[in-house]
Parts: C-alpha cells; sequence; structure tokens
C-alpha cells in the first residue's frame, strides 16, 4: 500500500506578552554593555559601513527614475531603499547607536547596569557609527558615477535635502526617528520568526525614509557623501545637523520608548 506523507505544519512560537520582550530587551541590553570596547567599536564600525549601503540604493534610484515614476511610488520605492541598511544591520546584530538609545536604558531603568556603562557603550557605538557611515559615502561617490549607476550631483542633492531645515526641526525630527527606532528594537524582539522581523524592520524604517526624518548616522552619510560629491556646505551648518540629530534620536529612542515600555511592561516581566 502506498504511504501518502502527511505534510509538516510548522508551528510559530507563542506570542510573547509584552513583560517577555521587555525581560528579552533587558538581557540583550546587559550583553551589550558588558561587550568589551574593541567589540563594541568594531561593531559599531560595521552597522555605520552596513547601514550606508541605502544612501548607494537611494542614489541609484534617484539617478536612474529622475522623475520617470509616479511621485507616489518614486516615495515608496526610496523608502523601501531608506531600508535596506536597517534590516542588514538589525539582523546581523551591528551595534546602532539609534538602536541603543532604547536598549541600552533598558537595563539602567531595570537597575541591571549603571550610566557610566550606559554612557560608554554609547560613545564606542556612536563613534563607530560615524566612522563606518563615512567610509562608506567615499566609496560610493568614487565608484558609482564610474559604474554609471549614479551621478555625483545626486549625492549633492541628497544632502541638500537633508541639510535644508532649521535646528528645531533637525531636533523634532530626530525625536520620532528615535522613536520609531526604538520600536525596530521592541517589534523585532517581539516578532516570531525571520520573515517577522525583517517586515517589521522594513514597515517601521520605510516610515522614516517615507517621512523624511532625520537618523544621526544614515543622514551623516548622507551629509558626508554629498561633502565629498564637491557640495558647498558651511561646516557649522554640517556639525548643527549632527548635534540637533544626536538629540533627537536619542531623546526619542531613550524617553518614547525605553521609558514608556518599561513603564507598562515592567509589572509583567517573567521573575
Amino acid at each position: 500500500m502506498r504511504m501518502v506523507k502527511q505534510p509538516v505544519v510548522t508551528e510559530l512560537p507563542p506570542k510573547k506578552s509584552p513583560g517577555a520582550i521587555l525581560s528579552d530587551e533587558v538581557k540583550e541590553g546587559v550583553d551589550a554593555l558588558e561587550r568589551s570596547s574593541s567589540g563594541l567599536f568594531v561593531s559599531g564600525v560595521s552597522a555605520g559601513l552596513e547601514l550606508g549601503l541605502s544612501l548607494l540604493l537611494i542614489a541609484i534610484v534617484r539617478t536612474k527614475s529622475d522623475g520617470s515614476l509616479p511621485p507616489t511610488l518614486d516615495a515608496l520605492l526610496l523608502a523601501s531603499m531608506y531600508s535596506f541598511g536597517f534590516i542588514v544591520v538589525v539582523l546581523g546584530r551591528s551595534e546602532l547607536f539609534t538602536e541603543q538609545t532604547t536598549l541600552a536604558i533598558l537595563p539602567l531603568r531595570a537597575g541591571r547596569t549603571t550610566f557610566k556603562k550606559v554612557a560608554r557603550l554609547w560613545g564606542l557605538v556612536y563613534a563607530g557609527n560615524l566612522l563606518g557611515a563615512a567610509i562608506c559615502p567615499a566609496l560610493f561617490v568614487l565608484i558609482a558615477p564610474a559604474l554609471h549607476i549614479a551621478e555625483r550631483e545626486t549625492f549633492v542633492r541628497i544632502a541638500s535635502e537633508v541639510l535644508a531645515f532649521p535646528a528645531w526641526v533637525f531636533v523634532l525630527s530626530g525625536v520620532l526617528a528615535g522613536w520609531l527606532m526604538g520600536l525596530v528594537s521592541w517589534g523585532v524582539a517581539a516578532a516570531r520568526d525571520s520573515i517577522g522581523q525583517i517586515v517589521t524592520i522594513w514597515m517601521i524604517t520605510s516610515v522614516i525614509g517615507l517621512g523624511h526624518l532625520h537618523h544621526s548616522v544614515l543622514g551623516f552619510a548622507e551629509v558626508v557623501g554629498g561633502v565629498y560629491a564637491g557640495g558647498d556646505f558651511a561646516w557649522g551648518e554640517l556639525v548643527g545637523f549632527q548635534c540637533c540629530t544626536t538629540l533627537g534620536n536619542a531623546v526619542g529612542g531613550g524617553c518614547f520608548v525605553a521609558l514608556l515600555k518599561h513603564g507598562h511592561a515592567g509589572a509583567q516581566t517573567p521573575a
């Protein structure tokens, strides 16, 4: 008698409670805080390099489309390109400053670490992120025109559009971007499989790209790319942008996500 194979049904892990998500987030934050200084810095450089890939994809799409697509479709496509680097960074577990503004605060709020350790992590990861984000655009501005995939003028235009706002917009826009990045970390911890994680990262970071919100690391890569491509930008303008955006990201991730999530989920944290 011929045996009929029964389809294999793979069950998803059970849905996590807010307390279980918080417990996982605190553990991940503690693990990062206990890493060596060299490990944190190198991981930060890796994240900056990987996140910079979004800039290359954005420049390619903007050069190739050149107004040929309907505005709505063009905006959605660019938002998806914006998400690419974040997907690579988060799934690859590289250390990203705007993710750590949430993750590092949760152990501090839970009494599992000290502010000195949090400041050490932030400083090392932020410095590594900016170094990586400064290296990538140099390569892109050099190789993209040679391959006829993006023009130097495109990088200048991207940087000009990023910088075309007053300081208060950078801060408040940075708050929203930091809030969303904190939600990325929370959503990835809540997701029950890799596909769910990818969709979560894409969905949330696409909002940052679609809304032209300011991210202190990818925004730095966009601005530096414009400088490398020959854009005429004042140093005061560049420094002001970076300071305001970083402040906004830190407030958004640390206050809007870490403190609020801990506030409502802390009572449900498993013992």
